[in-house]
């Protein structure tokens, strides 16, 4: 597991991912202790739908800490549309809309949310589209090559040209 570790000084902290040591501030949520990178063993995903307008659904993923203990995420994870009862995607994965990305320490209980737009497939041509059933979406946690599933049954392109799907950096709710 990588580490968020207060070597560096009561200011300062660093975390480790891929290989490239990252600056992260020093918070009362370190106070100096490891905090270990979040997995799919910590963070459970969910989906809350919010407001639709014009063609588009927009809601957020959250990520709730399940564990009894802090955890590190931040940044963008991964998401798509999966169907036909097998988890196939389906169409285009998410494209990320710009914005800053941060570590966040997620204490036990807490919340990271990423807000998610949908493109609603029917405002494509047929022929362009190629409209296909969808079950839900996959979520990778930032950091995490394992994927959870999430029920939202809808309706997808199968053409990855088309992208139906954008979402945001993880952030506190």
């Amino acid at each position: 597991m990588k580490l968020v570790q207060g070597v560096l000084g009561a200011s300062a902290a660093a975390l480790v991912v891929a290989g490239v040591l990252v600056a992260v501030p020093a918070s009362a949520e370190t106070s100096g202790q490891a905090v270990l990178v979040c997995t799919n063993a910590e963070l459970a995903a969910s989906y809350h739908a919010g407001d639709a307008a014009m063609s588009h659904r927009y809601g957020r993923i959250v990520l709730t800490n399940t564990s009894d203990h802090a955890c590190s995420t931040g940044g963008y994870g991964g998401l798509s549309y999966v169907g036909g009862g097998d988890g196939t995607q389906v169409g285009a994965p998410a494209d990320r809309e710009p914005g800053k990305a941060r570590s966040i320490v997620v204490q036990p209980g807490q919340k990271v949310v990423s807000r998610v737009s949908e493109t609603v497939a029917g405002v494509y041509p047929k022929r362009e589209c190629r409209p296909k059933h969808v079950d839900g979406f996959r979520v990778y946690i930032p950091n995490e090559t394992r994927s959870q599933y999430i029920k939202h049954p809808t309706t997808g392109c199968r053409n990855d040209a088309v992208h139906l799907l954008s979402h945001k950096a993880f952030r506190r709710p």
